[in-house]
């Protein structure tokens, strides 16, 4: 599996790219770092730590069900240049002293020590200790960087990376100690415009201090792709971000023309899945990814009682009453993740493990689908009206076409106790609504989840049934990628109408980029704001960015170097990968 395998360190930059037309357009920013760093520091970088932004192609808010989603690496990139400090060019620094600065003009240079404190293991064995039961309590580094969440800063997240090498390869039971550090970044994801620039900079960190104190060199133990996935999405909790593995398994894990289908359930996990491009030897260009800003900030912190944090609720309210409709046993709900709060894909292992006894986890992606098709119409049963037809309560008084459910309904369908309900949906979140819209988010995440496993399947099939091209054949694989546009455009049509993350303004530029060409658009990210994301024939690139660039009132007002921000093409790129420069 790709998560067992070494973080790369390449001496040749060609042995990092697919292609030498790739690696000539990465090489004059690898060198750029490098000079720069040279004219900063007085001396050549030893390594330069490099991780891609991603971008989901389909399977929004679905992860948080414990349902696959399907990313892909891109092209854009943060670059992070170090080597240990050299005293002969200024005064020597502490243990772990980072000096940082980034190329752009905007962020200023930053310099921090970690500080080492030290804590007993745990409250218990300190009692012991005093009254005497213990000899020898063993003490644990406990490394501290001042990291303020409300007032993120660019070093906050190379200070996160450097977290988790310190915690995990500077212990009180290690030897040695953390080199001090000059390092430069640079990068071209876009900043705040959901294609995870926090989530590259935290990896690329994190790999830039690992391979700074030689914890990537041969002969030392083996860092593989899966535990600096686990590193950094520790890492990145230290700057408030409680991620669930997406952005730092599609970073770290990405391959060349493929995306990724990551599982939640029962742990994570990360399968490479070739996207289908054209045979080698024919006429037809590949087809290509489109980045599309639409202007529109989205806080997941602001508006969350409306907006995210009232979906997560939704979402688990729509598991509760589906377990109870299909009337799965206690022990069930007793054996979650959760215990008493299931999510929608422990409800179908469970329904799935009722019709089918010899059902086991974890599923396979042929028996997860389904399990899906078989809840399309059953999750018809949570349909507002249903539900109070069932509990034999009257509609008096609720708004015609209304599909929603008061929170006084959904605790009586439950069948729980409202005290221990309200301890169990409500005590842990702060959410607003008088109708909770338990069936359109539930109809979103199931055929949403269905179209992430179908996405996957167009993929499989077209790699399968690929043959070498003839001088009469057309593009073999445009049969496959209209394919996944209609799965794309199906998916916002799902953002919008059930799942209700979109806005006016990504529903206008998802049409947009359709009229101008593209075969598939969505919103990718988060919603409310952000970005689209659209599959466009490489040949027709070009004209598809002027002709979106020209029909979104959002940039017509921009200079050139902000509109090359927010609207860009790439392929699915390589995953982060450590270059060390040599003499």
């Amino acid at each position: 599996m790709a998560a067992e395998l070494p973080v790369p360190v390449y001496t040749l930059l060609g042995d990092a790219y697919p292609t030498q037309e790739l690696t000539l357009k990465h090489a004059a920013r690898f060198n750029e770092v490098a000079e720069q760093f040279i004219a900063r520091f007085g001396q050549k970088p030893t390594y330069i730590a490099r991780a891609p932004g991603r971008v989901n192609l389909i399977g929004e808010h679905i992860d948080y069900a414990l349902f696959g989603v399907f990313p892909t690496a891109i092209e854009q990139d943060i670059l992070i240049a170090c080597a240990p400090h050299d005293p002969s060019h200024t005064i020597s620094r502490d243990a772990g002293h980072v000096n940082a600065q980034n190329l752009h003009p905007k962020y200023a240079p930053q310099s921090f020590t970690p500080m080492l404190r030290r804590r007993r293991e745990s409250i218990a064995q300190q009692e012991e200790q005093a009254k005497g039961e213990a000899e020898d309590v063993h003490l644990e580094s406990d490394w501290h960087l001042e990291i303020d969440t409300r007032e993120l800063r660019w070093e906050s997240y190379v200070k996160a990376g450097y977290y988790g090498v310190l915690n995990n390869y500077f212990t009180a039971s290690s030897s040695g100690h953390p080199k001090p550090v000059d390092l430069l970044v640079t990068g071209t994801v876009p900043p705040g415009s959901g294609v995870s620039s926090s989530a590259a900079m935290v990896v690329a960190s994190t790999l830039a201090f690992l391979a700074v104190n030689g914890k990537l060199e041969e002969g030392t133990e083996t860092v593989t792709k899966g535990r600096l996935v686990s590193m950094a999405v520790q890492n990145e909790k230290r700057v408030g971000v409680n991620s669930g593995g997406m952005d730092q398994a599609a970073s770290i894990l990405g391959t060349a023309n493929s995306a990724l289908y990551i599982s939640f359930y029962p742990s994570l996990a990360a399968e490479l899945v070739t996207l289908p491009t054209t045979i080698p030897g024919s006429l037809e260009e590949e087809a290509v990814f489109v980045v599309a800003n639409s202007l529109v900030v989205s806080d997941k912190v602001v508006g969350a009682k409306t907006r995210y944090n009232l979906r997560v609720v939704e979402t688990l309210l729509a598991a509760r009453l589906l377990a109870t409709h299909l009337g799965l046993p206690q022990t069930f709900f007793t054996t979650c993740v959760t215990p008493n709060r299931p999510t929608l894909r422990e409800v179908v292992g469970a329904f799935l493990r009722v019709r089918y006894p010899d059902t086991v986890e974890p599923l396979s992606e042929e028996s997860l689908e389904s399990g899906l098709e078989l809840l399309v119409d059953v999750v018809e049963s949570l349909r507002g009206d249903a539900v109070r037809e069932a509990l034999g309560m009257d509609s008096a008084g609720v708004p015609e076409g209304e599909s929603g459910l008061t929170i006084e309904e959904i605790i009586k369908a439950s069948g729980m106790d409202e005290n221990v309900f309200r301890e169990v949906y409500l005590s842990w979140v702060d959410v607003e609504a008088t109708y909770f819209q338990i069936y359109k988010r539930a109809r979103h995440i199931v055929t949403e989840s269905l179209r992430v496993l179908e996405f996957r399947d167009v993929c499989l099939s077209a790699v399968k049934t690929a043959t070498p091209p003839s001088e009469d054949d057309g593009p073999s694989n445009l049969t496959s990628l209209k394919a996944l546009g209609t799965l794309m455009n199906a998916s916002q049509e799902s953002c919008s109408k059930m799942f209700e993350c979109s806005c006016p303004e990504l529903d206008l530029l998802t049409r947009i980029c359709r009229r101008s060409g593209a075969l598939g658009s969505r919103l990718t990210g988060a919603g409310w704001g952000g970005c689209t994301v659209s599959l466009v024939p490489a040949s027709q690139v070009d004209s598809f960015i002027q002709a979106v660039k020209e029909a979104y009132p959002g940039y017509r007002w921009l200079g050139e170097a902000k509109l090359n921000e927010a609207i860009f093409a790439t392929r699915p790129g390589s995953g982060a990968f450590v270059y060390k420069l040599t003499e």
